[in-house]
């Protein structure tokens, strides 16, 4: 199973998996901060979910190690 954590200071939903979309659209250029100031580039947008879910707008971040929900966009 895949592990997603809420996050209040997260602006987008964002994932390191690109295994996890369902659709997926490759974006070069944009990076993320992260709350240490560390950065990640962003390599895609897509969503991901199965049958009865979806999640649209998800962030293909190169290198993020955990999958993040925005609460601000849920």
């Amino acid at each position: 199973k895949t592990q997603w954590y809420l996050d209040s200071g997260c602006s987008k939903h964002m994932t390191g998996d690109k295994s996890l979309f369902v659709k997926y659209e490759s974006k070069e250029g944009g990076e993320v901060t992260f709350g240490d100031n560390a950065k990640g580039k962003i390599k895609g947008v897509g969503s991901i979910g199965n049958l009865k879910t979806s999640i649209h707008n998800v962030l293909f971040v190169d290198g993020l190690k955990h999958n993040l929900l925005s609460i601000s966009q849920l």
